[in-house]
């Protein structure tokens, strides 16, 4: 470690850190207390002598151990426990993919119900965000890119696949090769419209799916833009968009819960 790179005996309160490159640091004698921390990676991490009380920890979990245990195995299954149909969510052949698809569209209608009427008692509400996450609006709107990414894009080979109101997830916002409407505000009428043409789109591809082309690959599609321009196996790809689809939800329902209660619905 350089000098330049050493840091000790400072106060750094209420510092931001982003799109900053950490790997290797070593943080000892630190208070971290009140510390958000969002889209960070710490694979391999290793936390000894912390102190970790009313912390939440919101993320891809695997292999992580606490106090001598390996949690994410017991996470997983309290996670199922509370939603019974997150097991369908793990297919295993096409007739798998079809039912999940279908129950997240029944789910997903439940939920724009509610944000509608969250949104008649408090009109704009939809477009709120909690504490700086995606409003409703915005998680609809990345939900279209991502189906534009990797069904689109992936699956159908179109290079430009991307419709202007659709958002890239954070670490690819300044990629020149996503096109985006960055200062577009659509109505909850107009980005659902959006997404009833891409949710049809997922639907007509599944309907024509079977066992050998799930178990194949998609071809190399030409042309810059976002996932890499490689071949993928399609389990893959359709496992990425309805985990897309069903974590997405729930962070909106979480969201919208919070608004409610603010508006006193």
């Amino acid at each position: 470690m350089t000098e330049e790179n050493r840091f000790e005996g400072l106060r750094m309160d209420g510092a931001r850190f982003q799109d900053v490159r950490m790997p290797g640091a070593s943080f000892r004698l630190v208070d971290m207390s009140g510390a958000r921390m969002h889209n960070v990676y710490l694979p391999g991490a290793r936390l000894t002598g912390v102190v970790l009380q009313d912390a939440v920890i919101d993320g891809d979990i695997g292999g992580l151990v606490v106090n001598g245990v390996e949690v994410a195995p017991l996470v997983e299954a309290e996670l199922d426990r509370r939603h019974p149909d997150r097991a369908l969510m793990r297919p295993a052949d096409a007739d798998g993919f079809r039912a999940a698809w279908n129950r997240l569209g029944e789910l997903w209608d439940g939920t724009v119900a509610r944000a509608r009427a969250l949104e008649e008692r408090s009109p704009g509400a939809v477009h709120e965000s909690v504490e700086g996450e995606w409003s409703f609006v915005e998680t609809l709107r990345h939900l279209v890119m991502a189906t534009d990414a990797w069904v689109g894009r992936v699956l159908l080979g179109d290079a430009a696949a991307y419709h202007p109101l659709g958002i890239p997830f954070e670490e690819e916002q300044s990629n020149p090769d996503l096109p985006y409407d960055r200062d577009a505000r659509p109505t909850l009428d107009e980005i659902l419209a959006v997404r009833r043409d891409r949710r049809d789109q997922v639907a007509d591809v599944l309907r024509d799916l079977d066992d050998e082309r799930l178990s194949g690959s998609t071809e190399p599609v030409e042309g810059p833009g976002w996932p890499p321009a490689r071949a993928y196996p399609v389990r893959q790809v359709l496992g990425i968009v309805v985990n897309e689809e069903w974590e997405h939800r729930l962070f909106a329902e979480r969201d919208l819960a919070v608004l409610e209660a603010r508006t006193g619905g």
